[in-house]
Order: structure tokens, then C-alpha cells, then sequence
């Protein structure tokens, strides 16, 4: 059922329903999928049960929008570091992006795309499998432009372009996971500068 639709076409909500999805993002960022209670949520996105049913579905629908607007908002420097003119730009744009969003003072601590849900049991499972697939899908956007940098000869010819995107990806979710133990962003801007410092050679 096009639960949006439901909700335009009934009473009007009477509330914000963009900052209420904010304050869902949030909920899951910090305390995960099994951790976030529906209690949890409505009382953070100020709304009823009833009212976050009609508008964005069940608690699996509600985090899987939480998820967009996370790709779309805090993560968003993922798909601007794809738009760098040199693999090592787009290497480097994407380290200095998870150092800074898994950082920011005014954000909880590490990527929602990777703690969300990765202590889930049975009822977590597709929170736990729509997560995988989102980074997942982060790998292959890095593969395809390590892969056209291979043909435009600006990495070498031989380089395994899936392996290069799966470090690059490895190393930005650990930052992530030492982001949330406390690690300072100074000292998780070295890790990425370390990581780098090996890059192929154009």
C-alpha cells in the first residue's frame, strides 16, 4: 500500500514529516535498529504511533527512509568524492568524509550505514540485509570509477579495481567503528593518511 498516498489523503498530519524523518535518522544512527523502540522513535519525531504508521509504515519502512536520508544527507560526500578527476581524489574525498561525518559534534558518533544494525538478531534481519546491500552498493560505485581510471590510465593496468574499492570501503568502516570507541578525528585523519600513503602510482 503507497502509505504516502494514504496519509494526503486523509487528515492532514500536522506535522513537519521531513524534520520528523531527521529525528528517526538520528534515533537509528545512534542506537541502532533493534535498539531504536518505537517508543524511542515517536517520542523523538513528537508524533503517535498512529501518525508514523500513516506516514512512513512500519519501524523496517520507517529505518529503510532513515537510510535514504542518511545517503542523502550526511553520507552524501560519498557520491561527491565519485566525482573527483583522479582515483587517488576520489580515494582521499571519500577517507576525509567518513573521518567527518563519523566525527561531527553535533551528530551521533560513527555511520549509521555500519553500526545500524550490526548486532541484530532474527527480528533485525532485513534491517541487518538492506544494511549489506548498501555497502555493498558503495563498493561498486568505487569499483566502476576505479574502473574507468584503469581505462583512462590513470591507475595502472594492472590494478583489481573490486579489491581497491573493497579496502578503500574496509578502511572507512573501521574509522567508523573507532569513531564510536572515542578515537579523536585527528587521530582517525592520520589513519586515513596512512592508508593512502601506499596508493598505486599513476
Amino acid at each position: 500500500m503507497d502509505t504516502h498516498r494514504k496519509a494526503s489523503i486523509g487528515r492532514p498530519r500536522g506535522f513537519d514529516a521531513d524534520e520528523a524523518l531527521e529525528r528517526a535518522m538520528r534515533v537509528f544512527w545512534e542506537q541502532g535498529y533493534e535498539g531504536a523502540s518505537l517508543t524511542d522513535l515517536t517520542s523523538a519525531m513528537g508524533i503517535t504511533r498512529t501518525s508514523m504508521y500513516a506516514a512512513f509504515g512500519n519501524k523496517e519502512d520507517l529505518f529503510r527512509r532513515a537510510l535514504e536520508r542518511y545517503t542523502e544527507g550526511p553520507a552524501s560526500y560519498a557520491a561527491r568524492a565519485l566525482r573527483e578527476p583522479t582515483a587517488r581524489q576520489v580515494a582521499t574525498a571519500f577517507l576525509d568524509g567518513s573521518v567527518r561525518v563519523t566525527t561531527r559534534p553535533d551528530c551521533p558518533a560513527g555511520c549509521l550505514g555500519v553500526q545500524g544494525s550490526l548486532a541484530a538478531g532474527a527480528p533485525g534481519r532485513n534491517a541487518r540485509e538492506a544494511l549489506v546491500a548498501w555497502r555493498d552498493e558503495g563498493v561498486s560505485h568505487l569499483r566502476d570509477r576505479f574502473q574507468r581510471a584503469v581505462g583512462e590510465g590513470d591507475l595502472p593496468p594492472d590494478t583489481d579495481p573490486e579489491l581497491l574499492a573493497r579496502y578503500l570501503m574496509t578502511v572507512a568502516n573501521g574509522i567508523a567503528v573507532q569513531a564510536v570507541g572515542g578515537a579523536p578525528r585527528d587521530d582517525l585523519r592520520q589513519v586515513a593518511d596512512l592508508a593512502l600513503r601506499n596508493w598505486p602510482p599513476a
